[in-house]
């Protein structure tokens, strides 16, 4: 059995991705799902972060709680949500109410990341270069915006890099709650011994993902190189962090 010739053939038939529960469809609804997640995950995880890391206190807890998180299995915790009686909606716009099980899991998934990364990244700014703005009369505000947030930018921006690219991965356990994404091209290929439909959508799934991380990564060398530029954003003598990976 040609598996692989069965998966380019799939994937070269236009009717693999046209029509309703089309390839392309099942995309959109997966890049949806997936980018909803990660803006709820980036709008509770960021502000949290960065205050304790500013403040210096309550870290350990938080991180500890983060990594905690990451031992939660996610299929686990889509299992008890979706068999909830909240969110008790059955429909919420494009996602559903398995879509909105979903997009919570995929949401609790990608906090640890976001939070880990950015905490350390604010307390490894320099304590001399925070001891300077102290020193030249800036209050707590403008120590945060004009020094920690510039110098921790890069390392915070690559966890939402290594974030997205998670999250995208992990979405396709929404179709086993039959929830949207490319999942169902995957779980539908192999219930039904439709190996090289299977493998399609896996390598649908996987070219995807390395064209978020390499989207992701040139934003964030625009984003600093653009800082970089302006000096104005960033303390001339100090060591910004380096982003990782």
């Amino acid at each position: 059995m040609d598996v692989f010739g069965d998966a380019w053939t799939y994937l070269t038939d236009g009717a693999s991705w046209t029509g309703n529960g089309g390839m392309l469809e099942l995309l959109v609804q997966q890049l949806l799902l997936s980018i909803t997640a990660l803006v709820l995950a980036v709008v509770v995880a960021l502000p949290i972060a960065f205050w304790l890391g500013h403040i210096g206190k309550g870290g350990f807890l938080a991180v500890s709680i983060s990594n905690i998180g990451r031992a939660v299995p996610t299929l686990a915790l889509l299992a008890i949500l979706v068999r909830a009686e909240w969110p008790g909606t059955a429909h919420l716009g494009p996602y559903g109410r398995a879509g909105l099980a979903t997009l919570i899991a995929l949401a609790l998934f990608a906090l640890p990341p976001l939070i880990t990364q950015t905490y350390v990244a604010v307390r490894e700014v320099p304590a001399d270069t925070k001891e300077a703005a102290v020193g030249l009369g800036m209050t707590g505000w403008q120590l945060f915006l004009r020094v920690e947030l510039p110098l921790a930018l890069p390392l915070v921006l690559s966890g939402v890099r290594l974030a997205i690219v998670q999250v995208w991965a992990t979405a396709t356990i929404a179709a086993l709650v039959a929830g949207p994404g490319l999942g169902n091209v995957i779980t539908a290929g192999f219930a039904n011994q439709r190996y090289g439909q299977g493998i399609a959508g896996a390598i649908v799934v996987a070219a995807v993902a390395l064209a978020l991380e390499v989207a992701a990564a040139l934003a964030v060398r625009a984003i600093t190189r653009e800082r970089a530029a302006d000096p104005g954003s960033t303390p001339r003598n100090s060591a910004a962090p380096h982003p990782a990976g």
